[in-house]
This record gives structure tokens, C-alpha cells and sequence, in this order.
């Protein structure tokens, strides 16, 4: 069985608490979801999230839709957003600096995942991102 959970609404930092309180009520509604993959799947939202509040444009101008869907096999986080078109290059390594501030969020959120896809439709952009559970539930 399939649960689908959705917020939007301006990329500030408020945003942040809600996408928390989302993904808590998913994890609620699915106990069998494993720690590791709910903890995971987190991570990935949170630094693609934090990226659009801190680096959106025009400042918080930005409007925000996540949708949630948690699946037999794999979690599904859809982050749709207004404002300029990123540039993203996937597979961009991690900060050799282990304290760098810059530059991390993206490459979390890539190790985080099993798939992290960006496109931009119909003026927005838009991050898919899929976390295949651990386990299925029985």
C-alpha cells in the first residue's frame, strides 16, 4: 500500500520544519520503514531543501511543492521549485576539506540515495529523489 504526504508553500527557512514534520508523519504511518532508509531519505530532502531556501533566487521569492510517496519497494521525494534554473552536475565529489561549509549538500544527498535525478518542466525545477527500502514489508 502506497501513502502519499504533500507541503508547499515559500523556500525559507520555516520550510525546513515542515519537510521535518512531513517525513516524521511518514515514518509514523510506515513503521516497517527502516530506520536507516527514513533516516537517509531525510538527509537527501533536508541539503536538497536547505540548498533551495539558502541559494534560491530571487530570495524568498521561491515557491516551494514536495510530495512524499512511500512505496512497497522504494521511498519517492519529489521537490518541485519556482526561481532560476540550476546547474547541477551530479556525481560532484565531496569538499576535500572535511570542515568545508560549501559544497556538501548535494554530494549527501547523491551517497544518501539510490537515484537522484534533476530536470527543469515547464519553468521549474525539479528533484526526484528515490531511496530503494532495505527491506520490503512482508
Amino acid at each position: 500500500m502506497a501513502g502519499e504526504y504533500s507541503v508547499n508553500g515559500l523556500a525559507v527557512p520555516e520550510t525546513l520544519e515542515l519537510l521535518h514534520q512531513l517525513l516524521a508523519e511518514a515514518r509514523v504511518d510506515y513503521p516497517d520503514l527502516s530506520d536507516v532508509d527514513a533516516m537517509l531519505i531525510e538527509t537527501a530532502v533536508i541539503e536538497i531543501a536547505g540548498n533551495v531556501v539558502r541559494h534560491g533566487r530571487p530570495t524568498s521569492q521561491v515557491v516551494y511543492a514536495f510530495t512524499l510517496r512511500v512505496l512497497e519497494d522504494r521511498v519517492v521525494g519529489v521537490l518541485r521549485h519556482s526561481g532560476e534554473r540550476v546547474h547541477w552536475l551530479p556525481d560532484a565529489p565531496m569538499p576535500d576539506d572535511p570542515l568545508a561549509e560549501r559544497g556538501r549538500g548535494l554530494a549527501l544527498a547523491e551517497a544518501a540515495l539510490s537515484d537522484l535525478r534533476f530536470d527543469f518542466e515547464g519553468g521549474e525545477n525539479v528533484w526526484t529523489m528515490v531511496r530503494l527500502r532495505e527491506s520490503a514489508p512482508a
